[in-house]
């Protein structure tokens, strides 16, 4: 497998591109992005667990029930969500897109993000979407930006693979860095790729890898009501369908593991007014489960992510979120570390504290990537889960998100 450029136009039959229509007030901001496939596409979604949930997700439900897509459209600026005509103006997106491209309204994707409970109106989108449609070309930087809301850069990425001797792309765009807890089942993935595979397998790989990936990724604790990622197949690279488990199957599966993995960490860095990204890598635990749950827990600790702010060791905070994770461990055999590019500390054995240096803790704190190295000692099972440090910045960006 190798790394590419091209995001979601990496894959044969894919282009995409983002336009600036109005809905954000920031002029120099895209926040229209349509994606398209030249022929129909395999399609697999995941959504938010949250109760409150966007009408694009609603309408997108209905759209690939029959497991098949071929475009997406996404806007910024506004989630389109707690609107009485929200669902009425995605289907509308999709109408839009439908008229401009020839793709059926039924096979669009539709997708917002940006403040919720705020009227979404279709004429900024009705008048771009000509301008939108003619610009589609092979390059995602455009589609990528135009998905942001509070995110600093782009997210995107894509690798070449095989499956059955022939060659193979997948690509994927993301946005994401606040009001992120995904528990999919405000974060959204769009990923893309030429592979034949049935729906069915396609949406087996999607909600197998989603439990390691996005569902193991938090900023701030808080699950959005518009988290979505989509995944799009048209079969052109012309290897034999995927149909079942087997070598083929393995082999996409890690293929989109691959990129959901490298945009959880993009989304983790990228959080909120963050300046480190955090992992927390649990071994030993009785279960998966366990190991998840655990994972979680202290990459979810507010306290855990103001002291690594900080550069703090204050591993106490680090068992303490063990402690209260809700999962079956003897604490008395956890050991911890901390890790980055400066070096790896130890600095809990069986649930005590040891001696270590405190000025050794800063450097190997200071970093801007920091790994805690959790071992729970009572089994076999692991996980691994991403975040970042809590800031001010933080705070500032959220106090006056809306206004």
């Amino acid at each position: 497998m190798e790394k590419i450029n091209g995001g979601v136009c990496a894959p044969q039959g894919f282009k995409a591109n983002g336009v600036h229509c109005g809905i954000r007030k920031n002029k120099t901001k895209r926040d229209l992005a349509l994606i398209v496939s030249e022929t129909r596409c395999a399609a697999a979604c995941v959504y938010t667990q949250n109760l409150v949930k966007g009408a694009p997700i609603l309408v997108t439900k209905k759209h690939v029930a029959d497991g098949y897509a071929q475009a997406i459209v996404c806007n910024s600026g506004n989630a389109n969500t707690c609107n009485a005509d929200g669902e009425e103006i995605a289907e509308g997106m999709c109408g839009l897109v439908a008229q401009h491209t020839g793709i059926a309204a039924e096979d669009v994707v539709v997708a917002s993000t940006g403040v919720i409970g705020r009227p979404l109106s279709l004429e900024p989108m009705a008048e771009h979407m000509e301008e939108l449609a003619a610009g589609l070309g092979a390059y995602s930087t455009e589609a990528a930006q135009a998905i942001m809301t509070t995110d600093t850069v782009e997210k995107q990425i894509a690798y070449t693979f095989r499956l059955g001797g022939k060659p193979c792309t997948i690509g994927a765009i993301g946005k994401g860095v606040g009001m992120i807890n995904p528990n999919m089942a405000t974060m959204l993935v769009f990923v893309t790729t030429d592979a034949a595979i049935s729906p069915a397998m396609l949406q087996k790989a999607l909600s197998e890898n989603v439990k390691d990936t996005f569902n193991m990724v938090s900023v701030d604790g808080d699950t959005s009501t518009n988290d979505m990622v989509c995944v799009l197949a048209n079969g052109l690279a012309g290897n034999e369908p995927v149909t079942e488990a087997g070598k083929d199957y393995a082999a996409f599966r890690k293929a989109l593991y691959a990129v959901m993995e490298y945009l959880c960490r993009c989304i983790a860095k990228d959080g909120e007014g963050a300046t480190k990204l955090l992992e927390c890598k649990v071994s030993g635990a009785k279960s998966k489960a366990v190991a998840r749950t655990v994972a979680k827990s202290v990459i979810k600790s507010s306290l855990f992510k103001a002291a690594m702010f900080g550069a703090d060791a204050n591993w106490g905070r680090v068992l303490c979120a063990v402690g209260y994770a809700g999962a079956d461990v003897d604490v008395m055999k956890v050991d911890v570390s901390f890790r980055s590019r400066a070096g790896e500390l130890t600095v809990c054995q069986n649930g005590s504290g040891v001696p270590f240096s405190e000025e050794e803790a800063k450097r190997v704190l200071s970093e801007d990537e920091i790994t805690v190295l959790i071992a729970l000692n009572s089994g076999k099972a692991k996980a691994t889960a991403w975040g970042c440090d809590l800031t001010y910045e933080y705070v500032r960006i959220n106090g006056d998100y809306r206004t």
